[in-house]
């Protein structure tokens, strides 16, 4: 059968088949990846900065359609709310995460027996490899800029110690400040005070800016085109099959002619037909 497969025309069709097959083969990769392509790409209005008590209500639950908003609000922190945040990455080195309370100017007042008088909101200021370099947070009226994102769950079985949290999550934050605050917290990026800004972006120092930009969308599997990419390796298959059956049909036409110029061959060829071979054994 190989001295069929040599012959020159199945040659160019050995070709001809591995090229059709290289294309299926990238039109299968082309469809995997739409497959996994998100469905909506980054929203660029979370980049225009909108007031934060008009974006979010405390309280209440966090929506996702406010989630990476970059938001402005204005108001006080207090150097005794401070917690760092243990096991957080920057730069491929280990660390912790500032995270001071900031009293909301203008927020609307949360009801019920625990509330505080204020509405607060944790802001994550930036970023220290030791933790003795956390410093104070301005001091005075801030104007706070940052993104909005949504409180982080806790580490379950975790007992932080004094000053610290196992994640920037609300609902523990909550129980170690005793105040009211929103359901999210703020990665600032901003914070001018008697006009200067004094934020980890725009002073060069211990505390080092988070930089947290938009995240893009959960990927998505889209089940169709995952579907068209196995087709096409499917298709890639068949293309070297249909080349392969050729050749094996003009082997068995090159035996039938050589059976038909010799009748009287005693010895079929090794690769004969059992049809072949059962006619050469009858009486």
């Amino acid at each position: 059968m190989w001295k069929t497969a040599l012959k020159p025309r199945w040659i160019a069709g050995l070709v001809f088949a591995i090229v059709v097959s290289g294309v299926f083969v990238l039109l299968s990769q082309w469809q995997f990846g739409r497959s996994t392509q998100p469905e909506v790409a980054v929203n660029p209005d979370t980049e225009d900065v909108r007031v934060l008590t008009e974006t979010l209500v405390p309280g209440s639950f966090f929506p996702g359609s406010v989630s990476d908003q970059m938001v402005s609000a204005e108001g006080t922190y207090d150097p005794a709310k401070q917690v760092l945040v243990p096991e957080r990455l920057k730069n491929g080195e280990n660390g912790y995460w500032v995270v001071s309370a900031f009293a909301v100017t203008g927020a609307p007042a949360v009801t019920g027996v625990a509330a505080s008088p204020q509405t607060w909101i944790p802001v994550a200021r930036g970023w220290v490899a030791d933790p003795d370099d956390a410093g104070a947070p301005p001091s005075g009226i801030v104007n706070l800029t940052g993104r909005l994102l949504p409180s982080e769950s806790p580490l379950p079985s975790t007992a932080p110690d004094a000053g610290r949290a196992s994640a920037v999550s609300v609902a523990e934050l909550i129980n170690y400040w005793d105040i009211s605050m929103y359901p999210g917290f703020v990665a600032a990026t901003s914070e001018l005070a008697a006009g200067s800004d004094l934020s980890a972006a725009a002073v060069d120092g211990a505390l080092k800016p988070l930089e947290i930009g938009p995240q893009p969308p959960a990927q998505q599997v889209n089940w169709l085109n995952l579907f068209y990419s196995l087709e096409w390796v499917v298709f890639a298959g068949f293309a070297l099959f249909i080349w392969w059956r050729l050749v094996k049909d003009d082997y068995r036409r090159d035996l039938e002619e050589e059976l038909d110029d010799n009748p009287h061959h005693d010895a079929p060829p090794a690769e004969a037909t059992s049809e072949q071979l059962q006619q050469k054994v009858k009486p």
